[in-house]
Order: C-alpha cells, then structure tokens, then sequence
C-alpha cells in the first residue's frame, strides 16, 4: 500500500475530519456499465478500499468506517452473497499484514455471528494482530443494520435497569452510544456515497445526527485517494455549526 507525495492540504489540513464514513455503492452498475460480472465489480471495489485507505492516511482522517454488507444484503441472490463472502475470506487473508504494516488499526461492527465460523475467527485474528496500530482505525461494517443497532442498545440498556446496575433517570446519550456497536468511536463528521444515490440505507442513524453528507455521481470501483481528498476539501469548505445560529 505504498503512498505518494500529497499536498499540504491532504495531508492533515487544520480543521480536517477525523472520522470519514462511506456508503461503498455502486458495484453491480459498474460491472454493468462495463459488461462484465457482479463479481468482478465487487472485485474491483475491492481495489477502491485500498484507495480510500490510502486516501484517509495521507489526508490525515484518524477513523474510516466503510459500509461493507448490510444485514439487508443477506437478501441477495445466493450466489452473489457467497461471491461476497469469498472476497471477504480472501480480503483478511491478503491485507491484514498490509494494513498492519501501514499502521491500521482493523475493527469490524455488525452482526458477525451471522458469518461463518471461518471468516469470525479470521476478523478475531485480525483485529488482534491490528489493534495496537494507530495510524488509521479502519472501521469495516459487516452484516451491519443501523436500526438493529439501535435496537440491541436499547435491550443492552433495559437488561442493566433490570439488573440494578443503572435507573432509568440515569439513561441518557452517553449510555445509549455506549451500547453501540461504535462504542468508543467519535461520530462521523463526513458521510459520503457513491453511486449518485441520496440516502443513508439504514447506516449509523445514531451516529449521524450532526454529518455533513457528499453524495458523488461516480460508482464504487471507481473510487480513488484522490476522490478522497476532493471530499476532503469539499468538507473544509463547509461551516459546521451544531444547531447554533449563524
């Protein structure tokens, strides 16, 4: 994952955000545009991960959550949910020591019980062999569902007032995003998506409540670091004002 020279800006500008989140759409109408296989676009959206990485790390952007599958998904054709899986298995097994050597910290979310054995033994492996990096925490989203999320917080929080650990007057945001699956991760200051498409499609509802949102034309395989720091300078254009007055 070797890295070129970048400008001052993309590389840590003041003011730059820490966390970028994506919404990686657009794989099938790449491969349909381009008359080849889903599963070659998938595969080729595998390639523009590597870009968007590269393009966090030189822009400085300390956490990037990518929305990998969602629990959605699993409603896909068999075949293409299986196709996915593969490219998964063969994603852990061939970039973990790559993003490891880069300094990237790997941490999945989502239901990972809802994949095989294999591949949960190999995010645990994973986000072992990562956690101690810090150059870049790379968030990945698998078999994720931001309603579900919400959900399973809200059980998390009634079993502890049930348990006596906490009363109900004590419940408040803090308790909520620490029932999350992001727990411990700031929220995102940047949401953005590809594919043209305008909506979060059940992805961290919670944790964007105060997002500025870039949704581009361009479809997922064609996603590069220098998309990535055009977002970035999108970004830094805006002013964020968290429901103050202007």
């Amino acid at each position: 994952m070797a890295t070129q020279a970048v400008t001052p800006l993309q590389s840590g500008a003041l003011g730059a955000p820490k966390h970028v989140a994506i919404i990686m759409d657009g794989n099938g109408r790449w491969a349909t545009k381009n008359n080849v296989s889903r599963s070659k676009g998938h595969r080729k959206g595998a390639d523009a991960v590597r870009e968007a990485i590269e393009g966090a790390i030189e822009s400085g952007v300390s956490y990037l959550t990518l929305y990998a599958f969602s629990s959605e998904n699993w409603n896909r054709p068999a075949e293409e949910v299986s196709d996915l899986m593969g490219l998964l298995r063969m994603y852990l097994k061939k970039e973990v020591r790559t993003l490891s050597k880069e300094g990237v910290n790997l941490r999945v979310i989502g239901r990972r019980e809802a994949l095989g054995k294999d591949i949960q033994d190999m995010i645990e492996g994973a986000e072992e062999k990562t956690k101690n990096n810090s150059r870049l925490t790379l968030i990945i989203a698998l078999s994720y569902g931001s309603r579900d999320e919400i959900v399973n917080a809200a059980k998390t929080i009634a079993q502890s007032v049930i348990d006596g650990k906490q009363s109900i007057d004590t419940i408040d945001e803090t308790s909520v995003e620490q029932a999350l699956f992001t727990h411990g991760i700031p929220d995102p200051d940047l949401i953005i998506r590809t594919s043209g498409e305008q909506r979060l499609s059940n992805f961290l509802l919670w944790q964007a409540a105060y997002a500025e949102f870039l949704f581009l034309p361009i479809l997922w395989p064609d996603f590069s670091r220098l998309t990535f720091a055009s977002a970035v300078e999108d970004y830094l254009s805006r002013d964020r004002r968290f429901g103050a007055r202007s």
